[in-house]
Formats: C-alpha cells, sequence, structure tokens
C-alpha cells in the first residue's frame, strides 16, 4: 500500500486517509475517491490530498476483516457487514464462548495490521451479545499476510465458537448426618435450581438419603433410571479425598471418578466423575450459596455441551480467587449492583439498534389504491420492507399505522412486529416519526429509519447500516448510497431523538441531519434499492417488469 501526499491529478480511485471539510466539500476519511470528488475538491483550491492507493496484491480492510471473520466464526454466531476495516461477531443464542487461546495468539502474532479481539475463554453471553471484533488498522494489509492468518484460523475449525445451553434433565443427590436440619438440603435445592433456570434448565430431581456410600449409589441408580443427563451429589459433609463417602457411592453405582479438587476458591472441594457418557459432580459446600465459585464454572460448561476435563479444571486457576479479599474497596456484590445501577451491566455488546416501519402515508399519488397492499412478488409491499427489518440485526420492529390502519395491521398478521397508530398522519411524514421513535424501548442506541413504500431493500442492507454505527468513531447516522446518491432507510442515533421529536409538518430527518455533518458517514451499497421507492402506478408496473 502506497501512502502519502497525492497529487490530485493521480487521486481518483484512491482512499482519503483524512477527512476534508472545505466549502461545500464534506467529505470522511476512507472514502474512495471518484472523479466527481476529484472535480469538487479542485473547485476548493485543493491541490494535494493524503490517500492510501493500493498496490497488487493487497486486500482492502473490509475484504480482510469480512473473510477473518468468516474464518474464525464456529455455530451460533454471526458476522456484522465489514465497515472501516472492522467485523463483529454476534451471538445468536445463550451460551457458553469458547476460544482457542493458542490459535487466536499465534494470528494476533503474525502482522501488526491484523487484530482480533474476543470475550474471556468460557464467558456466558446472551443473544445479540458482542463475542468478538476482527479488526484490520490499516485501509488495506498484504494478500499473503491475509492468507497466514486465515490459514491459522482454518487448521483445526473455527476459533471462536458459541455452545448453546441445551436442556439438560439434572439429577441432585443430598445426604444427611444425625442433627442434618431439611432447612438446609431446601437452601442447597433452591440454589441449584436458581442455577439451572439461570441456563434454561428444569428443576433437579431430587432424592434425600443418608451419608452412607450404599444410599448415594441407590439414589443415583434411580436417577438413572429417570434418564438423568447430569448427576449432582451433595454431601452433609464435604468431600475431604478420593476414598470418601460420595466418591466411593459415586463408583458403588458405576461411576469413575476424574479429578479431585480445582485451583478456584470458592469452589476447591468439587469432585469431577462420569458415569458412562453422563457427568457426575460432588459439589463442593460454597454450592450452598447463590453467590459464584468453581462450581458454576462447571456447571456452565456441562450444560452447553463442553466436556470437561481434569486438566480443563487445572487449568482454572487463572481469575480463579472468586472469594471476597481485603484489597477489594467493596464487596463483589454491592460493588455488582452499583455498576449496575451507574452503568449498566459493563459486558461488551453489539449496539442495540432498533427498527422503526413508516407506514402511514395515504398514497395520494396512487390514486385509489393503498399502495403499501399492493403485491409485490405475490404478498403485500409492507410485508417486504418489514421482512428486511425482521431479518435483519435489529432488535425490535415498530410498524406506525395511520390512513387504513386496520387493513394494514391485518397484512402484517402473524409478524412478530409491534404496530404503534399514528392519528395525526394527515400532518404528515414527522407525525409518524414521533410516534415511532415514542415507542422504542429507553435503552436502545439508535433507530433504522425504514419507509414502508421500499420494497427492494433488504436485510443485508440494514445490517450494513448498523455495522457502520459507533458513535464513539462518530459515526452516529448512517446513511446508504448508491453510486454516491444518498437513498433510505437512514440509521440514527438515540442522541438526535429529541431534536427529531421537535420537526414539523411533511417532512423526515433531513434537517437534523444537515445540522451534523461530522456525525454522518455515507454507506455505500452494491444495489440500487435504496433509492426504489413506489410512489405512482406507473413505477409499480415498472417494478413488476421481469428483470
Amino acid at each position: 500500500m502506497i501512502f502519502g501526499p497525492t497529487p490530485l491529478a493521480e487521486a481518483e480511485g484512491a482512499i482519503l486517509a483524512h477527512s476534508v471539510r472545505l466549502g461545500e466539500v464534506s467529505f470522511k476519511k476512507g472514502r474512495r475517491l471518484s472523479a466527481e470528488d476529484i472535480a469538487a475538491l479542485q473547485r476548493e483550491g485543493v491541490n494535494e490530498v493524503t490517500t492510501a492507493r493500493l498496490e497488487a496484491g493487497d486486500v482492502h480492510e473490509d475484504e480482510a476483516a469480512a473473510r477473518l471473520a468468516e474464518a474464525l466464526m464456529g455455530e451460533n454466531l454471526s458476522a456484522s457487514s465489514a465497515f472501516t476495516g472492522r467485523a463483529n461477531l454476534v451471538a445468536k443464542t445463550r451460551g457458553v464462548l469458547e476460544v482457542d487461546r493458542a490459535r487466536l495468539d499465534r494470528l494476533n502474532l503474525v502482522d501488526e495490521a491484523i487484530t482480533a479481539a474476543t470475550l474471556a475463554p468460557f464467558d456466558v453471553v446472551e443473544p445479540k451479545q458482542l463475542t468478538a471484533t476482527i479488526k484490520i488498522i490499516p485501509f488495506a494489509v498484504p494478500g499473503d499476510r491475509l492468507e497466514a492468518c486465515l490459514e491459522i484460523a482454518e487448521e483445526n475449525g473455527p476459533i471462536v465458537r458459541l455452545h448453546a445451553f441445551q436442556r439438560r434433565r439434572v439429577g441432585l443427590v443430598q445426604t444427611r448426618l444425625p442433627g442434618t436440619k431439611e432447612s438446609v438440603l431446601d437452601k442447597t435445592r433452591q440454589a441449584v435450581d436458581q442455577r439451572l433456570a439461570a441456563l434454561d434448565c428444569p428443576p433437579a430431581r431430587e432424592q434425600r438419603v443418608a451419608h452412607d456410600s450404599e444410599a448415594v449409589a441407590a439414589a443415583l441408580q434411580s436417577l438413572k433410571e429417570e434418564d438423568a443427563d447430569l448427576l449432582l451429589v451433595s454431601g452433609a459433609s464435604a468431600i475431604v479425598d478420593r476414598r470418601d463417602v460420595v466418591p466411593t457411592g459415586i463408583e458403588a453405582a458405576g461411576g469413575e471418578v476424574l479429578h479431585f479438587g480445582m485451583p478456584v476458591d470458592p469452589g476447591n472441594l468439587i469432585l469431577l466423575a462420569k458415569d458412562g457418557a453422563r457427568p457426575v459432580l460432588g459439589l463442593p459446600g460454597c454450592a450452598r450459596s447463590p453467590k459464584v465459585n468453581g462450581f458454576d464454572w462447571v456447571l456452565e460448561r456441562l450444560v452447553a455441551g463442553i466436556e470437561v476435563t481434569p486438566r480443563d479444571v487445572m487449568l482454572m486457576g487463572a481469575g480463579g480467587l472468586l472469594k471476597e479479599i481485603g484489597s477489594r474497596p467493596l464487596p463483589r456484590a454491592k460493588a455488582v449492583q452499583e455498576t449496575d445501577e451507574a452503568a449498566a451491566d459493563g459486558v461488551p455488546r453489539a449496539p442495540r439498534i432498533a427498527a422503526v416501519v413508516l407506514a402511514a402515508g395515504q398514497s395520494r399519488r396512487m390514486g385509489d389504491r393503498n399502495k403499501l397492499l399492493s403485491e409485490v412478488d405475490g404478498e403485500a409491499m409492507i410485508r417486504h420492507v418489514v421482512h428486511a427489518a425482521l431479518g435483519s440485526q435489529a432488535e425490535e420492529v415498530v410498524v406506525v399505522s395511520g390512513h387504513e390502519a386496520d387493513k394494514l395491521e391485518a397484512a402484517l398478521s402473524g409478524l412478530a412486529v409491534r404496530s404503534v397508530h399514528n392519528p395525526d398522519y394527515a400532518a404528515g411524514l414527522s407525525t409518524s416519526l414521533h410516534r415511532g421513535l415514542g415507542a422504542l424501548p429507553d435503552d436502545v442506541d439508535g433507530a433504522v429509519v425504514l419507509l414502508a413504500d421500499m420494497p427492494k431493500v433488504d436485510a443485508a442492507t440494514v445490517d450494513r447500516l448498523i455495522a457502520a454505527f459507533n458513535p464513539v468513531e462518530g459515526r452516529e447516522i448512517c446513511i446508504p448510497t448508491w453510486q454516491g446518491k444518498r437513498g433510505n432507510p437512514v440509521l440514527i442515533g438515540r442522541r438526535f431523538f429529541p431534536e427529531l421529536q421537535d420537526i414539523t409538518g411533511d417532512v423526515g430527518a433531513k434537517a437534523v441531519i444537515a445540522e451534523y455533518p461530522e456525525a454522518v458517514v455515507e454507506v455505500p451499497m452494491s444495489e440500487p434499492a435504496v433509492l426504489l421507492d413506489i410512489d405512482t402506478p406507473a413505477a409499480l408496473r415498472d417494478l413488476e417488469k421481469p428483470q
């Protein structure tokens, strides 16, 4: 890649390295300069710009990020569209994240220009949570460096995998000694069931027996006959040796003790065993408490279908000091609570973007028909737009109805959208925008505003806008373009919602967008669908013509 000052006469096709704002010109860095751009710069008296020019064998940052994201990505993950050299891996379901740390380290050591970061291995993640990000630092990378990274990523399956929680049937054996209080056993059962519920599992099937190896064996055998997938044994007295009551009871029932003890505190006295393919755990005393301990780390992996070996347990020491220590300024529970109250949960996540579909208009230019109910490829036009929103990474879809609301909502039957009626639709587009934005949850970071008469816009278009959205990097208003022309839909960050609520008349967000050019990013699209709205019978007929 050639980087540096470039005469305008040589700059066509090059990538602008630094933003230019001068007179009527406002070009963001990363823009590939066209002949029209060069002419606009010349009119402003610019003779030279700083650019990056790709050489033979170089791979553009977005292509490199996209290819690497696909190579890194395992099951239950999706990759965002690459933008400014970044592509994210997002969780599609709840589960446990597995990361091949050794290969990830090797990949990051290939070249300073190519980076990949993930959450900690074996973190529990939620749907749509950000799990990994791939960032290409410069505007392009040498193809051979990218191929070296792809080779590492493809060596032995995906580097990043998400194991979904599975609905496990769990059996629990609790033992009693003379004087053991039932309330203690009740508390243990409650703590176990709370953990299982958090992992999408039903309550445990429980048996309470004497603290005796034969009684433990008989209870385990009974629970196996009930087809328990995972067996837990909580002793009235802590396990202190492989030959103690709980491990010998497990062996008497046909199980095999694999490992005793773990470098996690609390949780040191856990016992790892198996009965055929069925995992069996002897619980440490701390399992009676709802606080996080070593039992949680093992249970989460097992419920997600990840095998836990003795080596896995023995490698849990880094980060395994979970016990409260005096050097902490706040006890763990209080610190977490205060963090939650002050700034949500602090968990890295993808932006929470909602979709607002504006569908309240009267279709005056269409004559006596509601264009949104007109059939396009066998279904109502409005359904195409809503399908695009639902198929994207947007977390919620709100449809604003007005004219012929009943017919419109009937046309949307069976689709997972929330309808909001705008009784003031005759007063113009701004009233529908007010209703749609006002219906969104407080925790969304932005909204993609879709026009219901643009049936060729698809989910990939919406996702590309979401991928471009990054307030930290100054991209809070994302506008799609086709061959340099701006179109719709538009993604707008939450901080602009109050100003959008103040606009009036039959106008959209253009006036507000014009006030914040520094927050705008143009997102090039590969198809002209972002310019195609259906306003007239002629436009509808053209749409229906075979391509």
